[in-house]
């Protein structure tokens, strides 16, 4: 499965970050806890040996899942595109049921917060709006009903 994982630059630097302290701070110091706990003698009642090594195990699932989407990753500069279309990367300027304006930019699978206005692309907000364009009416089924919003700016920032 070798597809790509869009993503922004801030996102992979995020990643390629959490990955360096894994392997040079994490890693290390979980080897230096399991050989501490290996010196404390029989391994079949010791605690902090069993703690240490099942630590170890989620290190190296994280540093393994890291490295893949890392390897897949197809960062994308939200400045080089333009348009009226909704893409990925794209700041899209909504107007809810009220008026309201809400103001989501498309990001990455592991970028998203909602509180700081970024939603995956793989949201249920982010699926209706790709491929929209500004002044369309879009529905998303949220787990709280159907909310209808109105695409009134698409930027690229």
């Amino acid at each position: 499965m070798n597809e790509k994982v869009p993503m922004l630059q801030e996102g992979y630097d995020r990643l390629a970050a959490e990955l360096k302290n894994l392997k040079s701070v994490e890693r290390p110091s979980v080897v230096a806890a399991i050989e501490e706990a290996r010196a404390h003698g029989d391994l079949s009642e010791n605690a902090e040996y069993h703690a240490a090594k099942e630590r170890q195990g989620h290190i190296e699932g994280r540093i393994m899942e890291l490295e893949g989407k890392l390897s897949r990753a197809q960062v994308i500069d939200p400045t080089t595109l333009s348009g009226d279309k909704v893409v990925f990367g794209a700041t899209v300027t909504l107007l809810d049921e009220d008026d309201e304006e809400v103001v989501y930019q498309i990001v990455g699978a592991d970028e998203g917060d909602v509180k700081a206005g970024k939603i995956s692309y793989q949201s249920p907000i982010a699926r209706a709006l790709i491929g929209r364009r500004v002044e369309q009416e879009v529905e998303v089924k949220t787990p709280g009903g159907e909310r209808y919003y109105e695409i009134s700016k698409v930027e690229f920032k």
